[in-house]
């Protein structure tokens, strides 16, 4: 039935009954009219009212239920569907805007896919361009002060020598940046030992204290999922650093119900209701892409916890 009709009908029912109750019913109406018939007539209409009023909240309960899902709906945070009831538009609008949404969730996948691909692209092009040419240029630096130290007359040997560890500290700060960039210790050596950089990194750089719970036996796990982890880890780390306050945080790596848990605990001040960044949309972006459930939320005994399960088959390969 069409929603022209439905409200049609609605309203049809009750002047239908309406008109049968003052047909069958004892009421009469003056000329001119009493107080009591035009109390008796308002209380009637009233009546009809509330009941149309009623009986149209029911007819139109779906669309009220699909606007609130339209106001609320998250691409981030997928699978959010309303189910089809009743018939005719209504139920034909609900299965067209649940089909939009999948189509959605689609697209906006494959084309973060495309971007954080192009972002890791160029990631790796700007660490490589800091080691080669950069990080070049800086070691043939401390070179050549180091060559002026040895000839240099005593007076000026000290300014030299500053300038050499000003260099050397440049350096590092370089090639630290690098590896931010590309971990390369993640293709060479592997997940465990890329978040166990990690945490030394951010210890050694940082106020915060982290300490690694990184369990062995993890499943196999593509390239991708590792890249997910890791980004995820630093991307939590970095948040905490800056924003939360936190002086000590616990990374933790382990199997989990045929997949492997990630989880970065710090004890900042908490999330509280402040809206999410680009930095916890981008998080949530790539957990889509291999299929993990992220969590941010308040822990037990105060400060933040971040969490990614990322499911597993039995290969290696997400599970669809």
């Amino acid at each position: 039935m069409r929603l022209f009709w439905r409200v049609f009908w609605l309203n049809a029912l009750v002047g239908a009954v309406a008109t049968v109750l003052l047909m069958v019913g004892p009421w009469t109406v003056s000329a001119p009219i009493r107080l009591i018939e035009a109390v008796v007539l308002l209380a009637g209409l009233a009546a009809m009212l509330a009941v149309n009023a009623a009986l149209l909240r029911w007819g139109l309960a779906p669309l009220d239920r699909l606007t609130r899902l339209m106001t609320t709906v998250d691409l981030l945070r997928p699978g959010q569907r309303l189910p089809v009831t009743g018939t005719g538009e209504v139920a034909a609008l609900i299965d067209t805007f649940n089909q939009m949404l999948g189509r959605l969730e689609a697209e906006r996948g494959a084309s973060s896919a495309r971007a954080l691909s192009a972002q890791e692209e160029e990631r790796r092009r700007i660490a490589r361009e800091l080691h080669d040419e950069i990080g070049q240029s800086l070691t043939a630096v401390l070179l050549e002060l180091k060559r002026l130290t040895d000839r240099a007359p005593e007076p000026l040997r000290e300014d030299l020598r500053y300038a050499q560890e000003t260099t050397r500290h440049s350096l590092d700060e370089v090639r630290r940046i690098a590896r931010r960039l590309r971990p390369d210790v993640l293709e060479d050596l592997g997940l465990v030992s890329a978040l166990a950089a990690l945490a030394g990194q951010f210890t050694a750089h940082t106020a915060l204290r982290v300490h690694r719970d990184l369990r062995p036996g993890l499943p196999p796990l593509t390239p991708d999922t590792e890249l997910v982890l890791y980004r995820i880890a630093q991307e939590a780390l970095t948040n905490a650093a800056r924003h939360s306050g936190a002086t000590a945080v616990e990374l933790s790596l382990a199997p989990a119900d045929g997949g492997v848990l990630l989880r970065v605990d710090d004890n900042g001040e908490g999330t509280g209701d402040v809206p999410e960044g680009a930095g916890i949309r981008g998080m949530r972006e790539r957990a889509l892409l291999v299929g993990g459930e992220l969590t941010i939320g308040a822990r037990p005994q105060g400060g933040t916890r971040v969490s990614l399960y990322v499911p597993t088959g039995p290969t290696g390969e997400e599970r669809p």
